[in-house]
């Protein structure tokens, strides 16, 4: 996000402290960071950054008096990503690489493909859409037959696919 690089630009150690905080769905909201409604502390949010606790304090203490990113970050919230557990709970994880993530319509295309293979989605994320590795997760119930695997490979802006 270029508000972030502008807002934390001389300031590297406190722009990765809140790119993290993007990255897990860490929240500020009355000058403190939470995980969903789990206050996180200046240490604990340090130590996962990899910065000391006062860095992680001045993140926090940016993105309050910054209206535009106050507002943004008092509005994430995070999520559980279900494909490291999905064959545990019987479900397989396909994983589309783009050829151009700005390419619309790629996840309605995989799904397209789903739904003709009888194959229900339980979840789907894309991950790093602006960043150099970006992909579509999706946690699917069962195993996609593969005989579907061309289909899913014909789909627009597909590059490569993986199936776990």
């Amino acid at each position: 996000m270029e508000r972030i690089s502008a807002v934390f630009k001389g300031y590297p150690s406190q722009e990765d402290v809140a790119r993290l905080m993007l990255h897990l769905g860490i929240s500020v909201k009355d000058e403190k960071a939470y995980c969903g409604t789990v206050e996180i502390t200046d240490a604990a949010l340090g130590r996962a950054a990899g910065v000391d606790r006062r860095v992680a304090r001045s993140a926090i203490d940016r993105i309050t008096k910054d209206a535009e990113l106050s507002k943004f970050f008092s509005g994430l919230r995070p999520i559980a990503l279900l494909s490291d557990v999905a064959q545990q709970i019987g479900c397989s994880t396909l994983i589309i690489y783009p050829t151009d993530a700005s390419i619309p319509g790629i996840l309605a295309d995989v799904s397209a493909i789903t739904l003709a293979a009888g194959i229900s989605i339980r979840q789907a994320v894309i991950d790093d859409p602006d960043g150099k590795s970006p992909h579509l997760l999706i946690v699917m119930d069962g195993v996609l037959p593969p005989e579907f695997i061309p289909s899913l490979k014909q789909c627009r802006g597909v590059a490569s696919i993986s199936l776990m």
